[in-house]
């Protein structure tokens, strides 16, 4: 058989026996549908089984797109053709590249209008395509509709370039390709400005970031599109049909094409593989696969790294790379295409850079090696001139080939310290150029303890960005609170960063706080060490290398209080302000938080948190000021809070009588942890459900639902319960709330004297906000855990909800410890465990089991798991004080809640 156009591979297919397959055909003892399926089976079962052996995926991606060349070939001659039709491979299938289940793009090219006899064979062709099981993506056109086509869509002129004839009349595509040469069809300068918006919209659908948690192979940054924009623009432009014929001809140095043909070799691996394990054209990789593909690479876990890191670890340093690259390959297109017979405008900046337009470059190619500290300089530069929009496509590679030069010696040079620092206080631009720092390998080599996490990651839903991209997207943050849209969205944090003494001693803590991630250990400690010497190389003063290493080991501890303690207890606050001893180690410590917990995962900053992180930084500025040598003390907030209350019930009308009989129920925890204005909305609530009582109305539930706007809670919807105190209240509201997809952020729970109990929930919807101001939406709630609670003597319903996709992907031993401090009313339960539909319920029926009563609880989901706090007593108020009981109390939440998530597991 003889295929036209067949550059991309030689080889013959000893698979597949095509004289056997002929006569077999030519037999007619079996429908020739069966005898190509029997092919194409056989094929795929013998491709599989070398892909699982470690043959050379190229050769695979090659021979599958021979094969089906092959298949296209038998199956065309089973029709009569006339000449002036043929069938072209168009797209990847035109490159000769065919992946498991890549769709293989056709163009059946006619001279003319097909006559009738010619359009019933291209229909009996395609179904007959289709029945065989091949992914076929197909059109019909002559020379003419394709040239139309192609002038106005650059996605069709893209796939026209890389066509060849499969079968058929080949005259016709050459006929084509003398059409679309540059001259005729999108010329290179358009060609490359379409191609790089395009380039542009794509990377902006991925966010911008190589580092997705799920990255997209194909279509991310650094992905195989990328590869494959710089092929395209090249081509076009130097008129060659593969990258191969450009070398030596000064486009790439040998070194770069290496690292293209060795990054599109793992990639084309990857995606190989993930066509496999999906069974469909998959091209993101998801966690389902990740798994399995980090098996399959032969990673295995370590004391320190599962393999699934290991393997996304060296996934994302590959892509990283292809990123790199193709910006330095665009950029030279760039220059050789676009500015090519403009006018250039030089003007020296200094003895070592000049500025060309509008980028910079250095005066000559010696310039690194006689001044290795240009390294740094250039970013001084870029971030001190705004005029200054890039680097030169030239620059950067002589930047590339001379990092080497960071070495121990240069680090060592105060004159290069000096530069990093002048780099962090410069006014504009920081993020911009630590970013173009990591992409070009510089900020790695300066700061080799950086240079280790790149391209790190953590195999969770928590943190979606590798530990390098988090870190810059920390630093990014604090520069944002700088901007004028911060006075909104961050008050405080633009507050705060309008007056510190030293912001880049923020921006170094930023740099550091996650440095020692990987290590084993708690990376908050082992960070501490790496923070110091640097703050000792870059002769920082003892009181800024001090600050800079607390903010480092404390930098989770500001999220920690306010998520996990109830921040609402002056004591809690009053420890918390003894942590940070001053107003200067608060407004840094709030300003990292802010800016890490944005950065970790923006889902995770919604009203909710930000307001428990205003309230904390509020009430410790306030314990500030008294002085840590006086606390508050509780009287004075019980008097304090019942005073304010007391004033606005009086402007509602209620009697004072009445107020005082309802709140002599009432504990002192009730009017210490909530507002007066909570108070007060409670109260007269209360008042007229016992008015209607005493009419005769039947009804001693009360459930109350607004959206917070009225203090410490203004970030989320309250819905207060009022009912019998009976032992299922608790799971009924939750399981009420879950079936309305509701997530509980905050519960409180207060135990009246007339039998009664008060419990607030603070939830938000799915989407981390308030609920809407929505009647309808309001009476919902309302009804449901009416309902809920009217069933509370004989509850027993666990919500049953399809567990979403990515949290069936991580298992979870659920951890429980219980704990009382001396002092304490209550036991202290801390439960972290894989985050499900119905957990919390499900933790509800478990304290009923065990005749445990629930006084507060905070509710914290970080991805796929929760960490949940339980303040509870036994049946009598009592905290749980047997060791050996409460040692059999854990053991059992971890039995029932494992067993739970076993069942959710995928099969």
């Amino acid at each position: 058989m003889q295929l036209a156009n067949t550059p991309y591979f030689t080889r013959p297919l000893f698979f597949f026996d095509q004289a056997r397959f002929r006569r077999a055909l030519a037999a007619g003892e079996k429908p020739a549908l069966e005898i190509f399926k029997d092919a194409a089976g056989a094929a795929d079962t013998q491709m599989e089984q070398r892909f699982r052996e470690g043959e050379d995926v190229r050769t695979l991606v090659h021979e599958r797109a021979l094969f089906v060349d092959c298949l296209l070939h038998y199956a065309w001659h089973q029709y009569q053709w006339p000449t002036g039709v043929g069938l072209l491979a168009v797209g990847g299938y035109g490159r000769g590249e065919l992946h498991p289940h890549s769709d293989i793009d056709l163009l059946i090219l006619t001279g003319a209008q097909p006559d009738p006899q010619v359009v019933d064979n291209i229909e009996r062709l395609v179904a007959f395509l289709w029945d065989l099981g091949l992914d076929i993506g197909h059109s019909v056109r002559s020379i003419e509709q394709c040239l139309e086509m192609a002038r106005s869509d650059i996605t069709v002129a893209t796939n026209l370039m890389e066509c060849r004839t499969v079968v058929g009349d080949d005259k016709l595509r050459g006929q084509l390709a003398e059409q679309m040469t540059p001259d005729r069809l999108w010329p290179a300068d358009e060609f490359f400005e379409a191609k790089s918006a395009e380039q542009r919209e794509r990377h902006s659908r991925q966010k911008g970031s190589e580092y997705n948690l799920e990255p997209n192979i194909k279509n991310a940054p650094g992905g195989l599109r990328d590869i494959q924009t710089i092929g395209w623009v090249a081509k076009r432009y130097f008129q060659v049909r593969t990258l191969k014929q450009l070398q030596g001809k000064g486009f790439f140095t040998e070194e770069e094409f290496g690292i293209l043909q060795s990054g599109e070799d793992f990639l084309w691996r990857v995606r190989y593989g993930l066509h496999l394990l999906a069974g469909r054209a998959e091209e993101r990789l998801l966690f389902d696969y990740q798994r399995e593909l980090a098996k399959q690479f032969g990673y295995e876990d370590s004391d320190t790294q599962l393999a699934v890191e290991q393997f996304m670890h060296s996934y994302y340093r590959i892509v990283m790379a292809l990123r790199e690259l193709n910006d330095v390959l665009l950029q030279f297109l760039d220059e050789a295409i676009l500015q090519r017979g403009q006018s250039e405008s030089v003007t020296p900046i200094n003895e070592r850079f000049q500025l060309r337009d509008n980028t910079i470059e250095v005066t000559q190619t010696g310039v690194f090696v006689e001044d290795p500290s240009a390294l740094l300089e250039i970013f001084v530069l870029m971030a001190e001139n705004p005029k200054i929009e890039g680097v030169r496509a030239s620059t950067i590679r002589l930047i590339r080939e001379h990092r080497h030069l960071i070495d121990d010696h240069f680090r060592a040079d105060p004159h290069n310290a000096e530069l990093f620092i002048q780099l962090l206080r410069a006014p504009r631009g920081l993020s911009t150029q630590l970013t173009r720092m990591t992409r070009y390998g510089i900020l790695g080599r300066y700061l080799p303890e950086f240079g280790r996490v790149t391209g790190q990651m953590q195999h969770d839903l928590f943190h979606i960005y590798t530990v390098d991209a988090h870190t810059l997207q920390v630093v990014r943050n604090m520069r944002s609170f700088r901007g004028p849209e911060a006075w909104e969205k961050y008050p405080i944090a633009a507050q705060i960063m309008a007056r510190l003494r030293k912001p880049e001693l923020l921006y170094i803590a930023g740099l550091y706080h996650d440095i020692a991630k990987g290590r084993g250990g708690d990376h908050s400690i082992l960070g501490i060490r790496d923070a110091d010497a640097f703050c000792r190389r870059h002769h920082l003063p003892a009181r800024d290398r001090r600050l800079v290493c607390w903010l480092v080991e404390k930098h989770l501890l500001m999220s920690a209080v306010s998520q996990k303690q109830d921040i609402s207890d002056p004591e809690v606050v009053h420890e918390f302000a003894r942590e940070v001893g001053d107003r200067e180690h608060l407004d840094y410590l709030y300003a990292l938080t802010v800016a890490d917990i944005n950065a970790t995962n923006p889902e995770l900053w919604n009203s909710w948190r930000a307001s428990l992180m205003r309230q904390l930084y509020q009430a410790t500025q306030g314990a500030l000021r008294r002085g840590l040598e006086n606390p508050i003390d509780r009287e004075e907030i019980i008097e304090e809070t019942r005073a304010q209350a007391s004033a606005s019930l009086r402007t509602l009308g209620l009697p004072q009588q009445a107020v005082e009989d309802i709140w002599a129920q009432m504990g002192d925890d009730y009017f210490v942890r909530e507002s007066a204005d909570n108070i007060t909305w409670h109260t007269a609530a209360i008042h007229q459900l016992m008015c209607a009582s005493e009419k005769g109305e039947e009804n001693d539930t009360l459930v109350l639902t607004r959206n917070s706007g009225r203090g410490e809670h203004d970030g989320a919807t309250e819905v207060f319960v009022y009912t019998p105190d009976r032992a299922n209240v608790f799971a009924a509201v939750v399981t009420g709330l879950d079936m309305l997809n509701l997530n509980i952020h905050d519960a409180r729970l207060y135990s009246s004297a007339s039998g009664y109990t008060l419990d607030t929930f603070y939830v938000l919807d799915e989407s981390g906000q308030p609920l809407l101001e929505d009647p309808t939406r309001l009476e919902q709630i309302r009804s449901t855990l009416q309902e809920e609670l009217a069933l509370v003597e004989d509850y027993s319903k666990v919500i049953k909800r399809r567990t979403p996709r990515r949290l069936k992907m991580f298992e979870l031993e659920t951890r429980a410890s219980l704990s009382t401090e001396p002092g304490d009313h209550y036991s202290t339960l801390e439960i972290t465990s894989a985050d499900r539909p119905g957990l919390l319920a499900r933790i509800a029926r478990i304290f009923i089991d065990h005749d445990l009563r629930l006084h507060n609880a905070r509710i914290s989901t970080l991805g796929e798991r929760v960490e949940d706090i339980f303040h509870i007593t036994d049946a009598e108020g009592e905290p749980l004080l047997d060791e050996s009981a409460n040692r059999e109390l854990e053991e059992a939440i971890c039995r029932e809640l494992d067993a739970h998530q076993t069942t959710q597991r995928p099969q």
